[in-house]
């Protein structure tokens, strides 16, 4: 039976408004569901925003092994933000289902795997026969991938079961947040203010009592040296913070030096199973990913795996099922805290759940290192792969190493974003270096 893939990589609930983001993002956002095709297997359907290119295709396909014939690719009409984001009008389009009837040969898929599972994938899924084809589908049907994607509800759920996180406050109002900048201000310390539902730092920005701080984790930095700038910033801020008053603010404190990491888990009606883990990389926002941690400590790693698990069970509780992806940082004193989590296919979830188990094989991927990042310039995908293989940095299935091309961004900005598979950290940015030399 066959799996229906959606790569609705960008939702309003997540990202807010989508007309209001420029062409290129939106193109970007698209592109990056590409990586849809890789969790494929033989006979599967895939709606994404865009048919994908026959390159791109037949590569990913190659180092998964799948029939590449076997597939079907479903882009429906665009939609009211247009043909780069899979949106909820699309998904509900009465010509896309009858497609998809058809790709599915009239029978009901049995699994619907969505980037971001929510109450439009449950509604697809009810028109083809197959609500509870979609993992939590009661619960996602409800509104739950709000609360499962919130940074306000997240702090509530790990305060409430003691899970370490920095100290801040969720507000509502202006003066809470008012007051709870200030708090962190008065005491010295920097802050960070994160729309509740947003992601890639991109909702992020850091609060300063003196100049001087680069943005890490955030796209800038506002110098408020007495509570008069916090009272003004937030005024002229507030609609922004807030989505127009819809959503809550929350207001952390922002620790310098702190290296950002993570654990992932799939959470089913078994349990929870733990994935993997890595550090995410900013310049300023997020920019790539290593697998696992370079350098944690065995105490870190532990802290950081197990609250993750605990607030994973609780949100399994409230009947969440799906990938969740537990975001935290390592402070440079050695404290592990935790500041959201992302109930939805992650920006990693393809090398936890594919490239790692399935491309370099379980038996070795304990002994690798994946470091993913973007921005190598190339004339086509094609050429991309032709260079890689020419140059032999190309994935290796013998000494499972060397480069794995993982999105075609070139329609973007001329880029692809690839997968550096070495023995170690250093020997991973050795090769990166080549590549881009």
């Amino acid at each position: 039976m066959a799996t229906l893939h959606i790569g609705n990589n960008r939702t309003t609930e997540m990202a807010g408004d989508l007309t209001a983001l420029g062409p290129v993002e939106r193109l970007a956002s698209g592109c990056g569901a590409q990586r849809a095709l890789w969790f494929a297997e033989d006979g599967d359907v895939l709606v994404l925003p865009r048919a994908l290119d026959a390159d791109y295709v037949r590569y990913v396909t190659t180092l998964t092994g799948v029939r590449s014939q076997s597939l079907r690719i479903i882009a429906p009409a665009p939609g009211y933000a247009g043909p780069d984001l899979l949106t909820e009008d699309r998904l509900a389009d009465p010509a896309l289902r009858h497609e998809v009837r058809g790709a599915l040969d009239g029978r009901a898929p049995q699994r619907v795997f969505a980037f971001y599972p929510d109450a439009s994938v449950v509604a697809l899924a009810r028109s083809l026969g197959a609500e509870s084809a979609v993992p939590g589908h009661a619960f996602l049907a409800q509104g739950g991938s709000a609360s499962a994607n919130s940074k306000a509800v997240f702090r509530a759920i790990a305060a409430g079961i003691g899970i370490p996180i920095a100290e801040g406050a969720v507000a509502g109002t202006r003066q809470e947040a008012h007051d709870a900048i200030t708090a962190l201000l008065d005491a010295g310390h920097p802050a960070i203010v994160k729309l509740e539902f947003q992601s890639g730092s991109y909702g992020n920005e850091i609060l300063s009592p003196t100049g001087g701080l680069e943005p890490y984790g955030a796209r800038r930095v506002e110098v408020l040296p007495d509570a008069a700038a916090v009272r003004e910033y937030l005024e002229r801020r507030w609609d922004w913070l807030t989505g127009g008053g819809r959503l809550r603010l929350v207001v952390e404190r922002y620790y310098v030096g702190a290296r950002p990491v993570y654990a992932e888990f799939l959470v089913d009606d078994h349990g929870v199973r733990y994935t993997g883990q890595g550090e995410l990389l900013m310049a300023p926002v997020f920019d790539g990913v290593v697998i696992p941690v370079p350098g944690l400590a065995p105490d870190e790693l532990g802290v950081l795996v197990d609250s993750c698990r605990s607030l994973c069970e609780a949100f399994r509780a409230f009947g969440y099922r799906g990938t969740m992806s537990v975001d935290g940082f390592l402070t440079r004193d050695g404290e592990v805290l935790l500041n959201e989590t992302n109930s939805r296919v992650s920006g990693s979830t393809h090398l936890h759940d594919v490239i790692g188990p399935r491309i370099i094989g379980r038996p070795h991927v304990g002994r690798r290192v994946m470091f993913e990042r973007g921005g190598w310039a190339v004339p086509s995908f094609g050429a991309a792969a032709g260079l890689l293989s020419d140059s032999g940095l190309a994935y290796d299935p013998d000494t499972r190493t060397g480069i794995i091309l993982i999105c075609d961004f070139t329609s973007v900005d001329g880029t692809v974003r690839y997968c550096v598979v070495a023995e170690n950290i250093t020997a991973a940015r050795e090769v990166e270096r080549k590549l881009l030399s």
